[in-house]
């Protein structure tokens, strides 16, 4: 089953000193399945890695090898999405419209959610929306 992949998750596979379970699961879930994510997604990844420079975190050629290999992940983006739902989901759970746009896709596709956001979690959980847990 494909899977909503949010720019949480990809920080967490770009950044050697982060580990997270949920990451690991996402990861392992691409090796046979895709993920769809909104089209914010492509900006907000490239300002993580590029703010993980600035911040001493990564150099210029890690960034630059793993925007090279980013394409070759098993990712599709997704056109615009439902503009009422996710202003209702910001307004519900007081999320930022980026992280409803991922909650909305979620639903309007009816698969997982992996993400690392609290916030998002909390929301996803209410809305019914699975998500991608630690690999048991």
């Amino acid at each position: 089953m494909p899977l909503v992949l949010d720019a949480s998750i990809v920080a967490c596979w770009f950044f050697g000193d982060e580990q997270d379970p949920r990451a690991e699961a996402a990861w392992e879930r691409l090796e046979e399945d895709r993920a769809v994510v909104p089209l914010q997604w492509w900006f907000e990844v490239r300002n993580v890695c590029l703010l993980g420079e600035g911040r001493g975190r990564a150099t210029e050629a890690q960034t630059d090898e793993f925007l090279r290999e980013l394409p070759s992940f098993a990712i599709d983006f997704d056109g615009l999405p439902n503009q009422r739902s996710v202003v209702a989901l910001c307004r519900r759970h007081r999320l930022t419209l980026y992280d409803a746009a991922y909650l909305e896709l979620a639903q309007r596709k009816a698969i997982p959610l992996a993400t690392l956001d609290k916030e998002l979690v909390t929301a996803a959980r209410s809305e019914g929306v699975p998500l991608v847990l630690a690999v048991p």
